[in-house]
């Protein structure tokens, strides 16, 4: 009897593979040599993505390991709260800083809550390694880490990952620990940087002037999370700084999340004209209105994204009809409070490009999800 893996071509399998659950790539590999073969090779493992909650405890590096060497891309989920997810993740990155010198993008995703007062120094410690041995390094994204990412961590790429092109730190920690001297070392580290996400508080005026240097490569996506403390008591951004670099980069696209422990002063400090705000995301524990207003006003030209978290209001109604009438190039409204009919009909009529959007004009049960237009 002829085996299985001489029915198909070794490239054919590849393909078949790759789209399998690791558990399910091990079995293959079994089968027999040509399918071993296919298993195993670097189409398979180029763009990969590995959850440590599926996989049975104890298997999963023993089966990578002959397969390091591929993997380029990796999408990385664990939770934290459980022990064998968390050590398999641990272990796995701990492996690929000794073995991947070409891993080229790394994303981690944390599902599930952290345990209390966790610092996360396994996981931390381990993508320190990651930065150090992987100079090929092009995207690192942590922000589903739950963990306190510090200066370390960045002048750790900044030094290790000349490469890089996007770096997203931008998690959803209670402190910002980043100062903005290391964002600077990191921009000069790193020239061909395109994409970074940070804490309000870890950007300065002096990172802008540099983005806004003459020799710049194009920087394309700035995202800047306000969350903490820390963000509150930053100073305002130089308004020129924002013109000038907006000038050397007319592309740039800027994305805002402003959450409830940002206050009202800070609030009108941070949403300055000169921005290019593309992405605006407000959970305020205060005014909403003012700040849908002024995005109306002032971010009609590059405003693609709202989302609204706030309590129902006419005035809110009256803000977001406002929004809709100036930005007609926006692609999506999520509005996470009930409104009234007209705030509907008029993003229908004046966002012609409108992709997605949540408008709820009664209670629904929870979870609310976008409505796609077709």
């Amino acid at each position: 009897m002829a085996e299985p893996g001489e029915q198909l071509p070794e490239e054919v399998l590849a393909l078949i593979f790759r789209h399998l659950p690791l558990r399910d790539r091990a079995t293959a590999a079994r089968v027999c040599r040509a399918w071993a073969a296919a298993a195993t090779c670097s189409v398979v493992w180029h763009d990969t993505t590995i959850s440590c909650d599926c996989e049975r405890e104890g298997t999963l590096l023993p089966y990578l390991s002959a397969c390091l060497d591929h993997v380029h891309n990796l999408q990385l989920e664990f939770e934290p709260s459980r022990e064998p997810s968390r050590r398999a993740a641990t272990e796995l990155l701990t492996a690929l800083a000794g073995r991947t010198p070409g891993l080229q993008s790394l994303r981690l995703e944390c599902r599930g809550e952290k345990p209390l007062f966790d610092a996360g120094h396994d996981i931390l410690d381990a993508v320190h390694a990651i930065c150090r041995a992987a100079s090929a390094l092009r995207h690192l994204d942590l922000r589903r880490l739950p963990f306190t990412l510090d200066d370390a961590l960045v002048l750790q790429a900044a030094r290790g990952c000349p490469e890089l092109r996007s770096l997203f730190l931008d998690n959803r920690t209670l402190v910002g620990s980043v100062r903005p001297d290391s964002v600077l070392e990191l921009l000069q580290a790193c020239p061909r940087l395109r994409a970074l996400g940070l804490h309000l508080a870890s950007l300065s005026g002096s990172a802008l002037q540099l983005l806004a240097a003459r020799d710049r490569e194009p920087f394309a996506l700035l995202a800047l999370r306000c969350a903490c403390p820390e963000d509150a008591r930053a100073p305002p951004l130089p308004e020129e700084a924002w013109v000038a670099v907006r000038r050397r980069h007319p592309g740039l696209a800027v994305e805002l999340e402003l959450e409830p422990a940002l206050p009202a002063e800070s609030v009108t400090r941070v949403l300055q004209p000169a921005v290019p705000v593309a992405a605006l995301r407000l959970s305020l524990s205060g005014d909403t209105v003012g700040p849908v207003c002024f995005a109306a006003r002032h971010y009609a030209a590059s405003l693609r994204a709202l989302e609204v978290r706030a309590a129902a209001s006419a005035e809110l109604d009256a803000a977001l009809e406002l929004l809709a009438a100036r930005c007609a190039g926006l692609r999506e409204i999520h509005c996470f409070c009930v409104v009234r009919p007209s705030v509907l009909r008029a993003f229908r009529e004046h966002c012609p490009r409108l992709r997605s959007y949540t408008l709820k004009l009664t209670r629904e049960p929870h979870p609310w999800m976008p409505t796609t237009v077709a």
